[in-house]
């Protein structure tokens, strides 16, 4: 009888050392909610992302204050109303001045 009960009190500490120690474990279950939790956070980044996108679709496809913002953004568009003004930062003087002169060749 002494021999059964050491027997399943080693069977039951080989179960236990596998259940805490092994990969297929308690390491095995927390590493996997570990990747399920950062798949979620993923996953609502991009569920955010597409929000966004047909919130944008659904006002180039309704509005035209949309497409007009739109071409005047991308594609540098004005109205038939409207007058273009572009300004151009100042050069500085001494651009067109020689680096080097002829006589110092």
């Amino acid at each position: 009888m002494k021999w059964l009960a050491a027997a399943l009190v080693v069977a039951a500490i080989l179960l236990q050392y596998r259940l805490w120690f092994s990969d297929d474990g308690v390491r095995g279950v927390t590493r996997l909610r570990q990747a399920v939790a950062a798949q979620r956070a993923e996953n609502d980044q991009l569920a955010e992302r597409n929000r966004q996108l047909a919130a944008e679709v659904r006002d180039l496809k309704t509005g035209m204050d949309a497409l007009e913002e739109r071409a005047r953004s991308d594609l540098g568009m004005i109205a038939r109303n409207e007058t273009f003004y572009q300004v151009v930062p100042a050069r500085p003087a001494d651009t067109h001045a020689p680096t080097r002169t002829a006589a110092a060749r």
